[in-house]
């Protein structure tokens, strides 16, 4: 710890360094950085200060109290009271510079938790409230967790793991417990404990320092291939992608930005949640999956961040209700109608598809998809409709932020193009120009926690290598075409990327999902080895198809009809020679996303 006087000096330079990075966003010379105004901010203590300064009275979160009630706002003064409380009762309580989990569902709770940490306490580490005891566990004992912060759901498992003794967990705090009892500490009571200790003028939170180059967030990856790994955040991480994703993309005051994708994972984490308290827009907590239509309608958002199933799934129910209604054909004229008209400048999109607007909330200007790679037709089907859609693109090692289409020069096709003040090249193009697609910048983190060597493996002269391959176009538009750990390379040296293929199969529309991966066999081939697709069926489509008591052998032909014609306009290394048709889902990770190394996923 430095003085005062040092400390007021360095965040001085700090704020000189932010102004700096700002003004050559400012001068940037690509066109499509359109909104040159982001903030100057140093760390997030910074920000949500200075946020508060700005939009005090508007509302920061809206939260239902109970499931059958209307949301209520909380206002950004009321949320900073709230972070100074908690954070005062946790420094006095002797948590400062400890690890420090938060573990639940979306809430504001969770919000207040995250940010009682990382501005004057510790270190937040944000745990999978999907996890089992066992990984949770690990997670607790690699980052040695001295306190955890959890919902409901949790209450037996964090009080077993601390009474086992096998971790340096000491304090327990229930984010709906109304009052301690024991050694459960209630986060309201905590709350308002720190409340009375700033009123009497105690400041150890309030004017605590905060190193934003040092590790302030700990979070462990959910891996398709093997154990996880600890990436280590700092403020500086997090707070330049807050400064440049609005560069491209606007956010507004007025905005509602709807949260559903879990709060650990740094696309909601960052995006949905840092990214609207930076700009004084407002966050609507989803209740989960069943009631994201209901909530929707609630909370009236304009902004919603999802993954590329949620979108399809919405998508593809529109359709299926204009079919069953009767009105495909008329939906399809309206759509025409409206491009036309779009053209000479006439948007029409309200009136004419009122109902998918309601489906929304019926403010929906702007839909994000990342996560994954979705159908860029689904994503001009919802643009048809009148709403934005875009999809962007990054990992948690760039906190998270890699790439982002624009949202007035948008390709459905891309993941985006790069940020302002951030670097992208591809490494080690092959002939068709794809290679490894590389980041550097502010945003990229300090590494792997305990891990230097797997640090060094992907960070090599201020570049993170990311594992992902694709390309770039002239416009400096990105393209992916698959991770390099899962390209299957055959005897005869070729590339084969199994996201294509699965791209390819997802556009016949018959399954849900699928996984593309290579068998080693005696007789697979030339190369002793065959592509094999494992897929599992939409059911509603088979059944229109089939019929409802359709069989295994009837699938098992309709699909690999549907795959030969994929296969003719394929080069022979590329064909499919195997499918198996699956009645279970694929086995995934919490992150929803398929694990490829699950022998499950290959019978």
């Amino acid at each position: 710890m430095i003085s005062n006087a040092e400390y007021n000096e360095l965040k001085l330079r700090e704020l000189e360094d932010a102004v700096a990075f700002v003004e050559r966003i400012k001068n940037n010379p690509d066109p499509r950085v359109k909104y040159r105004d982001p903030r100057p901010i140093t760390d997030l203590k910074h920000m949500i200060e200075t946020s508060v300064q700005q939009f005090a009275d508007r509302p920061a979160f809206w939260q239902k109290p109970s499931h059958n009630q209307p949301y209520t706002p909380i206002t950004y003064s009321e949320a900073m009271a709230d972070i100074n409380g908690l954070g005062t009762s946790l420094v006095a309580g002797g948590l400062s510079g400890k690890c420090i989990a938060v573990v639940g569902v979306n809430s504001y709770e969770w919000a207040i938790s995250y940010l009682a940490v990382v501005c004057g306490t510790g270190i937040i580490v944000p745990i999978d409230k999907e996890l089992s005891k066992t990984e949770v566990t690990t997670i607790m004992k690699t980052a040695e967790v001295a306190a955890v912060i959890y919902d409901d759901k949790h209450q037996k498992m964090m009080r077993d793991i601390k009474d086992e003794g096998e971790t340096p967990l000491t304090t327990l705090v229930s984010m709906s417990a109304k009052e301690s009892q024991g050694d459960i500490l209630s986060l309201r009571e905590l709350i308002e404990a720190g409340k009375h200790l700033v009123a009497k003028g105690e400041a150890c939170f309030t004017k605590a320092q905060i190193d934003r180059n040092a590790m302030s967030v700990l979070l462990f990856t959910s891996g398709t291939t093997g154990k996880s790994k600890g990436v280590m955040l700092s403020h500086a991480n997090i707070v330049a992608d807050l400064m440049v994703a609005p560069t491209v993309l606007k956010v507004n005051p007025t905005d509602v930005f709807f949260s559903f994708l879990p709060l650990h994972h740094t696309y909601e984490c960052t995006c949905g949640f840092l990214m609207p308290l930076y700009k004084g827009a407002s966050i609507a907590y989803c209740e989960g999956l069943r009631f994201i239509v209901k909530n929707l309608s609630e909370s009236r958002p304009t902004m919603f961040l999802g993954v590329p199933a949620i979108f399809e799934n919405m998508y593809k129910k529109i359709w299926q209700g204009a079919q069953k209604k009767g009105k495909a054909e008329a939906l399809r004229k309206a759509v025409r109608i409206n491009r036309a008209l779009k053209k000479v400048h006439i948007d029409l999109s309200k009136i004419l598809f009122k109902d998918v607007h309601a489906l929304f909330g019926g403010r929906m200007r702007l839909i994000i998809s990342g996560g994954a790679a979705i159908n860029p037709e689904v994503l001009e089907g919802i643009q048809d409709f009148g709403i934005m859609a875009v999809q962007g693109y990054g990992l948690t090692e760039a906190a998270p932020m890699g790439a982002l289409n624009p949202d007035t020069a948008a390709v459905a096709s891309s993941i985006g193009t790069p940020f302002p003040n951030c670097e992208v090249r591809i490494d080690n193009p092959n002939e068709e120009g794809i290679g490894e697609i590389c980041l550097k910048g502010d945003n990229i983190m300090l590494g792997y926690f305990g891990m230097p060597e797997e640090t060094a493996k992907v960070i090599k002269d201020g570049w993170f290598y990311t594992g992902d391959l694709g390309y770039m176009d002239d416009k400096r538009y990105i393209y992916i075409t698959g991770r390099q750990k899962n390209v299957i390379i055959t005897k005869n040296g070729k590339n084969v990327y199994p996201e294509e293929l699965e791209y390819l199969i997802a556009l016949k529309g018959l399954t849900s999902e699928s996984m593309v991966w290579e068998r080693t066999s005696e007789g697979g081939g030339n190369d002793g080895s065959q592509i094999v697709a494992s897929l599992v069926p939409e059911k509603e489509v088979l059944e229109e198809k089939l019929g409802v008591d359709y069989s295994q052998e009837a699938a098992q032909e309709l699909l690999w009809k549907a795959v030969e014609e994929i296969n003719q306009e394929l080069p022979y290394y590329k064909k499919i020679k195997n499918i198996i048709v699956r009645t279970e889902p694929l086995v995934k990770n919490t992150s929803n996303k398929i694990v490829r190394f699950a022998e499950e996923n290959k019978r």
